[in-house]
């Protein structure tokens, strides 16, 4: 076959050469590696928010996957311990792996569906990771949270009403709603100056039981101890419970492993706390 010779059929053997060749795609310019940094911090920051709030694993991850997924990054890759949690992205030819500190391990459901929000508005794209970034500390500092006196009191409703349910009589009811709300409200207070939660659950389990107990014999019940246990329901780690079961169902036994045994801790302190009041007060169950 002879080759082309005239410069017009040269000029159209090249252009359609161009256009079956496949396009390679071409890294857009607002991805650098400084701004993937930022995205995987933005991301890392909105996991490790819902993980430490009340969220189960599996919808943290996604939290972080969709801010990732609003700026066009791939995620290779996640892990979460129970005080840590890690993100690998990547972009083109570039990757990297960040990790941060989880902190102490809560229940605000107000804070987690206002991060969940959020990272459903970053995954538009529309939003710069410093923006995501100012945001969520805007969010943890402006969420508004029930007045402690009030959450004190609707504890100690909740544990009279359970203890009702549990069998003890009306003449308990005031003994264990007062005994449970000032345990609510000194719980409060050893959290807020950074008591171990272990040692909190302990002395909680053990200054509701008595006055609950005590305010029980005083009121004449026949169910002290019933009044007893019913004080230290506020202690029953609900949803840290249900969260450990979802992340175990999820794929993710590690932390929901974790999270069980924190519950089996909590209970045992608290345990301890109820045995060191039936001492005091010579109760025998």
């Amino acid at each position: 076959m002879n080759a082309p010779t005239d410069p017009s059929q040269i000029a159209t053997v090249h252009s359609a050469s161009q256009q079956a060749a496949p396009a390679q795609p071409a890294q857009p310019p607002h991805i650098r590696r400084h701004t993937l940094e930022r995205v995987a911090h933005a991301a890392l920051q909105i996991g490790a928010t819902l993980s430490q709030n009340g969220a189960s694993l599996r919808v943290a991850h996604e939290g972080a996957r969709m801010i990732a997924n609003g700026f066009g990054v791939e995620v290779l890759g996640m892990r979460s311990g129970y005080t840590s949690f890690e993100i690998t992205v990547a972009y083109g030819r570039d990757a990297i792996t960040r990790m941060t500190q989880i902190g102490p391990h809560g229940v605000n459901h107000r804070l987690d569906f206002a991060v969940r929000e959020l990272a459903l508005r970053a995954s538009a794209g529309t939003m710069a990771p410093e923006e995501i970034e100012t945001e969520l500390e805007r969010l943890k500092r402006d969420t508004p949270r029930h007045p402690p006196w009030l959450v004190a009191i609707a504890t100690g409703a909740a544990c009279a009403a359970f203890g009702r349910l549990l069998g003890a009589d009306w003449l308990a009811f005031i003994p264990v709603l007062a005994a449970a709300s000032v345990g609510q409200g000194l719980r409060h207070i050893l959290i807020k100056r950074r008591v171990n939660v272990f040692v909190v659950a302990a002395i909680i389990g053990c200054v509701s039981a008595t006055l609950g107990g005590l305010g029980a014999r005083l009121a004449g019940s026949h169910t002290m101890e019933l009044a007893m246990m019913a004080s230290i329901l506020l202690l029953v780690p609900g949803v840290p419970s249900t969260n450990a079961q979802t992340d175990i169902m999820d794929g993710y036994p590690t932390m929901g492993s974790a999270r069980a045994i924190w519950v089996v801790m909590i209970m045992v302190f608290a345990v301890t706390g109820l045995w060191i009041a039936e001492f005091l007060l010579k109760v025998q169950m």
